[in-house]
């Protein structure tokens, strides 16, 4: 059992009382491991006090950190002293400015004199952790993050694990997950409601976007009525790295639930190699052969890989 659990469960010294109330008071909470001791909480307001009294600020648990004795006392003491200051956790301000200051400002005007389409990857992505990471040079990140996964869609869609490498904090991860569904839902907003048929470009783009960066496969169906326009988009199954289960049974079922005409199956080969599998033939052949039974259409079968894609009409294998 950790020390601050060993002080709750013992009877506290008066003064270990008042200390940890002063703390609480503050809005500060205070949690403890063996070793390690980490002050949470209304943390903004006090980040020079915590600084001065030994504490390490931890970005990726958004905490302060305190290595050795309880520092429970030292920061009550310290509070008494001295009034809270307002500003960032991990600013400094006593320090000389840094050689990037007022570059994100420059940043801004920049885009907004010029416009954003001419910035490179590493730009424009740097221009996104300004607004999750304060007071820090992002482009160093930005440029490490672009050289080891390659694409800005390969950035935000990475694990956390692999992010976390990076130092790349919760709240950092929760933008590149915006940013990842809202390209999503801006390409699907050009073929909803719209005959897919005549807008191929836009459904392709769609799909890269819902599936070109998936590190698992899945198994997606565009459902469309008799004039070819999308009724649903759904994600059928999910497999693993190099395989998906499909069972040409549900897909006819669903889709006389949702009274479709037609359907395009779509699925993603993590690998980035587009070209279809024996297997992604075969099962193509008796979702077409259970679909055709009942009347519905298969249009196309398409394979999508960070390398682009492949049609199995183009290709000659619906024919």
């Amino acid at each position: 059992m950790g020390k601050a659990k060993r002080a709750l469960a013992e009877e506290p010294a008066a003064s270990d009382d008042d200390a940890l109330l002063a703390l609480l008071a503050a809005g500060l909470r205070l949690q403890s491991t063996d070793s390690l001791w980490r002050v949470s909480g209304n943390t903004l307001a006090h980040r020079a006090l915590l600084r001065e009294a030994g504490g390490n600020w931890n970005r990726l648990d958004q905490c302060w950190d305190f290595s050795g004795e309880d520092p429970t006392e030292k920061l009550a003491a310290a509070l008494e002293a001295a009034p809270a200051t307002a500003g960032h956790n991990s600013g400094a301000p006593t320090e000389p400015k840094p050689h990037y200051h007022g570059h994100r400002g420059r940043v801004r005007e920049r885009v907004l004199r010029a416009g954003i389409e001419s910035l490179p990857d590493y730009e424009l992505l740097e221009l996104l952790l300004f607004y999750a990471i304060d007071r820090i040079d992002t482009k160093p990140l930005a440029k490490k993050l672009i050289e080891r996964f390659g694409t800005l869609g390969d950035i935000f869609a990475a694990e956390p694990a692999q992010l976390r490498e990076f130092e790349i904090d919760q709240r950092t991860l929760v933008l590149f997950r915006a940013v990842r569904e809202s390209g999503r839902r801006l390409a699907e907003r050009k073929v909803k409601d719209m005959p897919v048929l005549t807008n191929w470009q836009q459904l392709i783009d769609y799909c890269h976007a819902a599936l070109a960066h998936e590190k698992t496969e899945q198994f997606r169906i565009l459902f469309l009525d008799r004039k070819n326009v999308l009724i649903a988009d759904e994600v059928q199954q999910r497999g693993t790295i190099d395989h998906t289960p499909v069972y040409p049974r549900e897909v006819v079922k669903r889709a006389r639930d949702l009274g479709a005409a037609a359907l395009i199956l779509v699925h993603n080969h993590p690998s980035g190699d587009p070209k279809p599998s024996r297997d992604d033939i075969e099962m193509t052949k008796e979702i077409r052969k259970a679909a055709e039974a009942l009347g519905i259409s298969i249009h196309d079968h398409l394979v999508i890989g960070r390398k682009g894609h492949a049609s199995f009409r183009s290709l000659g294998l619906l024919c």
